[in-house]
């Protein structure tokens, strides 16, 4: 089936609810540490309580990817129906998370929140391919960017935003601030009323074969069988731009589980108070932990408000991207290269930057990276596999993700970061080698039609 070419308004109203989505991941990526240190987790437990987000998206994706390939309602579409159930327990999720009197209860309500994500955010990433003609799958996934950069940069500014509003960043020992209560309450409504946008204004194609599809959907065949065939057959160029998510993904892994630690620590020197030094039963100590604790919580909101900025970056790097594309044709490979070396510059750029105000310029480094890897490396598999099962690749893909964010999670961090020393700031530095040798891995790929879309090969 010919597609025609969307406007931008149409690729925009089917992105949209990204908006939404990336709230949920901003929130959970920029605060989860810092509840988890609020809730009194050292620092050396953060990352394997983050084996949650990656777990869940490694079993989550491709079952929603499957789920969807075989589904079509004429009310409510393909991927439709994925979107809407994801927002509405993501928004719940959100709500409950920063209330949570414990750790446990926190990291439980990470693998709800995290789980809830992945059921809306897959079936977007297969819409772009099932909406657009290749000639514009770049353009699309670089819009879907551009709102995935502003999500970043608002939900990564809330808590100090609503703390510059009046809202308390103090608390008890134990109680996450009323400012990321609020924060991710707000979140919680974005999410819902953006993937709502989406669902009202956006139409979807049915099955080309209407009579194919209904057998397909009628065969006897376990989803697991179907997932590990097109495991065992993934294209070739599947596989390398799975090397170059692997390294891709376990930096900006390292990014969400410790830069709260790291920055707090190196940039500003007020870590988290640990609890066992203080004797709240004593005047003097309630009142030091006091001092301690909202100092930790107030650099902790401009931790995450520099973090912001590589959100914003992003949407600008995608901005310019999106008017290239629209027009013209780029060589998504040296465009992913250039982008991941100037992230992992970013990323070691942080251990050497001499005050707080030039924190932001590391970030703005690691946003485009970060425009780059939501957008080229889609792009380029979208070119390089079969659109009838571009739900279940999209799913499968995602083990390039979450894979590199396991092992991060179970140990690796910890182990090659201490090959560099004690100090959690070299988590960083960890961060910006892995995604230099990701730039590098973008030296495999060589098929044409994925490097740059080439228009006599759309009607093949």
């Amino acid at each position: 089936m010919k597609k025609r070419a969307l406007n931008f308004w149409e690729i925009w109203n089917m992105s949209f609810g990204f908006l939404g989505i990336q709230f949920g991941f901003a929130l959970q990526g920029g605060f989860m540490s810092r509840i988890f240190q609020t809730l009194g987790a050292d620092k050396e437990a953060i990352p394997l309580l983050w084996i949650a987000a990656p777990l869940t998206g490694l079993l989550i994706q491709p079952i929603i990817g499957y789920m969807s390939d075989r589904t079509w309602s004429p009310r409510w579409g393909r991927r439709k129906p994925y979107f809407l159930i994801g927002a509405v327990l993501s928004s719940i999720a959100l709500l409950i998370v920063p209330h949570s009197p414990v750790l446990w209860v926190a990291a439980g309500f990470l693998w709800i929140l995290d789980a809830s994500i992945n059921v809306s955010m897959e079936p977007f990433r297969a819409l772009v391919a099932d909406k657009l003609p290749d000639s514009q799958r770049s353009y699309g996934f670089v819009v879907q960017t551009l709102i995935i950069g502003i999500g970043t940069w608002v939900a990564s500014n809330l808590p100090w935003m609503v703390s510059q509003l009046g809202v308390s960043d103090a608390a008890p020992m134990g109680v996450v601030p009323m400012s990321v209560k609020v924060a991710f309450g707000i979140g919680a409504v974005v999410f819902l009323v953006s993937i709502l946008y989406t669902v009202f204004t956006t139409s979807e194609y049915p099955p080309e074969d209407m009579e194919a599809f209904e057998k397909e959907k009628a065969k006897k065949n376990s989803f697991i069988s179907d997932i590990t065939n097109n495991i065992g057959n993934m294209p070739t160029t599947m596989k390398k731009l799975g090397l170059i998510q692997f390294f891709s993904w376990f930096a900006f892994f390292t990014m969400w589980s410790l830069a709260n630690p790291a920055l707090t620590e190196h940039i500003y020197h007020t870590p988290a108070p640990i609890e066992a030094a203080y004797d709240l039963s004593i005047p003097a100590q309630a009142e030091a932990f006091d001092v301690v604790n909202t100092a930790f919580q107030k650099s902790s909101n401009l931790v995450g408000s520099s973090m912001g900025v590589y959100g914003l970056s992003s949407m600008v790097f995608a901005l310019v991207l999106a008017f290239y594309t629209s027009k013209k044709r780029i060589n998504r490979k040296y465009v992913h290269m250039g982008s991941l070396f100037l992230g992992g510059l970013g990323f070691l750029s942080m251990y050497f930057i001499p005050a707080p105000e030039f924190l932001k310029y590391s970030f703005i480094l690691v946003g485009i990276a970060w425009g780059s890897i939501l957008s080229m490396p889609y792009a380029m598999l979208s070119s390089a596999v079969d659109p009838k099962k571009m739900g279940v690749i999209m799913g499968i893909f995602n083990m390039f993700i979450v894979i590199p964010q396991i092992i991060a999670a179970i140990g690796g961090i910890n182990f090659v970061s201490s090959l560099l020393g004690e100090e959690t700031i070299n988590a960083m530095l960890v961060a910006g080698l892995s995604l230099i040798i990701a730039g590098f891995c973008n030296l495999l790929i060589t098929d044409k039609n994925a490097i740059s879309y080439q228009p006599e090969l759309e009607n093949v």
